[in-house]
């Protein structure tokens, strides 16, 4: 049974920094291109970063660009969210998500998912 661990978030104040992340269980991460999404209250989900199964391809929400970064250790296991320049807008819970394919900014394209991890941001 794969299984998806976020971990990572908490408050941070505007501008601030936070590095979330993603580890995965029961089977190699390498299999899998991998994904972060996040849900603000009151909102449907939505894409925030994803990359290829070896790390060669990344792509990312425009409201992102430039300040999130996403990358992958495919040893440890491990994907990370590393998020800059943070806005009040980020607050969100955060999901690790996984597919077997490629690399997609769809929500319903990934079959495996974290529980998720708190980002809150105060202006």
């Amino acid at each position: 049974q794969v299984q998806l661990v976020e971990s990572g978030g908490g408050l941070v104040q505007a501008g601030g920094s936070l590095r979330l992340s993603c580890t995965t269980s029961g089977r190699t991460q390498g299999s899998y291109a991998m994904g972060w999404f996040r849900q603000a209250p009151g909102k449907e989900r939505e894409f925030v970063a994803a990359i290829s199964r070896r790390g060669g391809s990344t792509i990312y929400a425009d409201s992102v660009k430039g300040r999130f970064t996403i990358s992958r250790d495919n040893v440890k296991n491990m994907v990370y969210l590393q998020m800059n320049s943070l806005k009040p807008e980020d607050t969100a819970v955060y999901y690790c998500a996984a597919r077997l394919s490629g690399v997609v900014p769809t929500t319903t394209a990934y079959d495996l998912w974290g529980q998720g991890t708190q980002v809150t941001v105060s202006s």
